[in-house]
């Protein structure tokens, strides 16, 4: 995968959003049986967001360059994009107007600063750990290093948790729970990241890899999903404590730009919340030997 073009990416965008809603979604009459489109017609979109046809196909074909905020904005509108979509449309738009060649080549952050691993070292009862846009896993406290030693177990560092999830993928549907649904979310938010940054070389090189070998990862990566890096619930089945539900707070970091913050905790009193316990004495055993 030599480069992400924000033109093929917004072209491709758009028409999908445009192929998941119906006229009747849209609040639009449905003339005619045998519609030739799979959701709204080109010229049924212009007319939800108040511009031309010849218009909405110039900005379909890629030329959101010259798009106002106001037109994205009505355009979000017209296709009923969530917040993340929104954002990614508004960094198509702003990656279409750098000038060619403005873009600096970016590579992710590999190394955590001191004071955050020391950060980490101090959350005793709570897994925490730091990853970048990739998703590489930069650092971790003891009690995290335990939770993902199935992630750790690949030598390739840093070890990344999306090249497990769709390179391992017998050892992934053990440990995620939830494993479809992990591997949409890993996909969007990879997207999302590549809508920001399609010139991070370190970034195109894990999608064209995972493209390369998992045809689970095409089909995800192909429906132009988008997702925010947010907090959640994750359900793992470690190997030694078992089941875990626990509840996940992802953070950036301000003074590291593309670094997250990621906080598993468990309600007190609840199985969950003693298997971290059990998992934490393991870790210290682990540590001591």
């Amino acid at each position: 995968m030599a480069a992400i073009d924000p033109s093929t990416e917004i072209k491709e965008f758009l028409s999908s959003r445009r192929a998941r809603i119906t006229p009747e979604r849209a609040g639009l009459p449905a003339y005619g049986r045998n519609r030739r489109v799979k959701g709204l017609r080109r010229e049924e979109v212009a007319l939800l967001a108040g511009v031309s046809i010849d218009y909405y196909v110039r900005l379909e074909r890629g030329g959101l360059a010259a798009a106002s905020d106001g037109v994205l904005d009505a355009l979000a509108a017209a296709l009923q994009l969530d917040e993340a979509e929104r954002d990614h449309l508004f960094h198509l738009a702003r990656q279409s107007r750098a000038p060619n060649g403005s873009h600096r080549r970016q590579r992710p952050t590999v190394t955590v600063r001191p004071a955050l691993q020391r950060v980490l070292d101090a959350s005793t009862e709570a897994p925490a750990w730091i990853c970048n846009i990739r998703y590489d896993v930069l650092a971790t406290n003891q009690l995290a290093r335990a939770l993902y030693s199935p992630v750790l177990a690949d030598t390739r560092r840093p070890a990344n948790t999306a090249r497990f999830v769709y390179l391992e993928p017998e050892s992934a549907k053990t440990f995620f729970v939830d494993y479809d649904q992990i591997t949409c979310d890993l996909a969007a938010k990879l997207r999302m990241e590549a809508g920001r940054n399609p010139h991070d070389e370190e970034l195109i090189a894990l999608v064209g890899e995972l493209s390369a070998r998992s045809e689970l990862f095409r089909q995800r990566w192909a429906s132009q999903d988008v997702r925010l890096h947010r907090s959640g619930r994750k359900r793992l089945h470690h190997p030694v404590v078992g089941r875990l539900d626990l509840d996940v707070e992802s953070m950036e970091l301000p003074a590291d730009p593309g670094l997250h913050l990621n906080v598993y905790t468990a309600p007190a009193g609840t199985a969950s919340a003693d298997g971290l316990t059990l998992l934490a004495s393991w870790a210290a055993d682990l540590a001591n030997h």
